[in-house]
């Protein structure tokens, strides 16, 4: 399988997971010691089952969830993904958000995993939502 198609299938999976709540496609494009994270959280999940916490968690953080992928670049086992994610809160209010995440990946599945964002824009606006503003 092609770079190019594990990006594909990270994307396609993503969106299973944001809009019916289901991560078992996405975990499984992970390798049983792959490295999944983001900039804000200070713990490393690790393997599959890591993956399923760190995503599991990513989609109760919200309401409604989507993203949408303006750039996809694929070059020698990683993709950069340029991304907006747009949703509610779990209280109802609007989120938007955007950033990049990076994928590295070998024998087909992905190795490692790490989203970048401005945590403190997406955290003040979880906050306000919290807060009714």
């Amino acid at each position: 399988m092609t770079d190019a198609a594990i990006a594909q299938q990270f994307i396609d999976a993503l969106q299973v997971l944001e809009r019916d709540g289901d991560p078992t496609k996405i975990i499984d494009l992970f390798t049983e010691n792959s490295e999944v994270g983001n900039i804000v959280s200070s713990r490393e999940f690790s393997g599959q089952e890591g993956a399923r916490a760190f995503w599991e968690t990513y989609r109760n953080t919200f309401g409604e969830v989507a993203s949408s992928f303006r750039n996809v670049i694929v070059s020698d086992g990683r993709a950069a993904l340029e991304w907006t994610t747009t949703g509610t809160s779990p209280a109802g209010a609007p989120i938007a958000y955007e950033g990049v995440s990076i994928l590295e990946m070998a024998d087909g599945k992905i190795t490692r995993f790490r989203a970048y964002f401005d945590p403190h824009d997406l955290g003040h606006q979880i906050e306000q939502a919290a807060q009714g503003r």
